[in-house]
């Protein structure tokens, strides 16, 4: 007798079961149906004899499909349509497969759910137009969002060129100025060594004028001799010579003693005058 006499192939790597056709009903109470649910899944090699033992060899559509099937109708009663079908369709993936999970954990733990794909829901005709409306108003209002954010956008922009421009004129006005202040500053140097240049040329023409001054005046003092000033008073004399016409001729005086007094106050007169020449 053979000790084997039915066999069944058992897959122990990564498969995908496609659960079809699910109906479930919101909280609302608007009957809806999930097209196709994709589940990835895995039997691990050491639980393979436990799990066919407790669930045969479909132990996938207890623990898969039907789960599947459960575990919609159980989100969708407890959800409105809107949730279900918008608000809340981009969690429902994870929340089935932790569903999945926690339940194969504890009864099958050599089932391993390594993820759920979940196709959009088909809905009445009639709440379908009505989302389709509400998609494009929602798309007309982004569009308008998007536009105003490229518009405060380009404000933004705006405001920073002309507040980069700003700044750009304020540094070139702040190196203008300080040129400008350079120049005025090399201007007055300019000036005053022009002035103190100045100064001493005109301290210089006073000292040698009054070099030359006193210079003359003590030539005059050596000069003005008793003999000189005799000199000059015949010369000057001379120089006043006066003729004149007619039967008398005036009869002229020469006094030797008018001629020394006048020679005395002379030379007495010349220290007191070179005195306040030097002062």
């Amino acid at each position: 007798m053979p000790l084997i006499t039915r066999y069944e192939p058992i897959q122990v790597t990564i498969q995908t079961d496609k659960v079809r056709d699910i109906p479930c009903g919101t909280k609302g109470g608007v009957m809806i149906f999930f097209d196709k649910i994709e589940v990835v899944n895995r039997l691990r090699k050491e639980y393979v004899y436990d799990t066919l033992l407790n669930y045969g060899v479909t132990y996938d559509k207890t623990w898969i499909y039907d789960k599947i099937h459960h575990e919609i109708n159980q989100f969708c009663s407890s959800h409105t349509l809107q949730e279900v079908y918008t608000d809340m369709f981009d969690q429902i993936d994870e929340q089935m497969k932790e569903a999945i999970q926690a339940d194969c954990t504890r009864y099958a733990p050599g089932i391993e759910i390594i993820g759920v794909r979940v196709t959009k829901p088909t809905i009445p005709a009639t709440i379908a137009r009505n989302y389709e409306r509400m998609e494009e108003e929602r798309t007309k209002v982004l569009i308008a969002i998007e536009k105003q954010k490229v518009l405060e956008k380009e404000v933004e922009t705006q405001k920073k060129m002309a507040v980069t421009e700003a700044e750009k004129d304020a540094h070139v006005s702040k190196i203008v100025m300080a040129q400008k202040l350079t120049e005025k500053e090399s201007i007055k140097m300019q000036q005053e060594i022009e002035n103190e240049m100045y100064l001493a040329r005109e301290r210089s023409l006073a000292d040698s004028y009054f070099y030359k001054v006193m210079k003359e005046a003590e030539a005059n003092r050596l000069k003005l001799t008793p003999e000189y000033l005799e000199l000059r008073f015949i010369e000057a004399i001379a120089n006043n010579t006066k003729m004149f016409f007619g039967d008398k001729v005036p009869n002229m005086i020469f006094d030797q003693r008018l001629l020394g007094n006048f020679l005395t106050g002379t030379l007495r007169s010349m220290p007191k005058q070179s005195e306040k020449l030097t002062q």
